[in-house]
């Protein structure tokens, strides 16, 4: 992500988000966290009653974890969204 201009990222994700894909769509998101830390709880908690399917998977010496989510949404609206509402937790990375 332009960490310096996310008003102008996000505009072209949600471009490239309707030319690509009919919605509502499966969209796959993933994330890097360190592994100890109740960040993983958090990014869970987004998603949750959403029947996203997550999968966890630590790093060979375990300290960061990959998280991947997909779920079903509605719009690219909807996807743009949650990556803003993990945004705000601090020093997760987003792919």
């Amino acid at each position: 992500m332009d960490e310096n201009n996310p008003v102008e990222f996000y505009k072209k994700l949600k471009e490239q988000l309707t030319e690509t894909s009919k919605w509502p769509s499966d969209y796959l998101y993933k994330f890097i966290v360190e592994t100890h830390t109740d960040k993983i709880d958090k990014i869970n908690s987004i998603f949750d009653n959403t029947g996203a399917v997550i999968n966890l998977k630590k790093s060979k010496n375990g300290k960061y974890t990959s998280i991947s989510i997909t779920v079903n949404l509605s719009s690219p609206d909807e996807v743009i969204e949650k990556y803003k509402k993990v945004g705000e937790i601090e020093g997760v990375i987003s792919l």
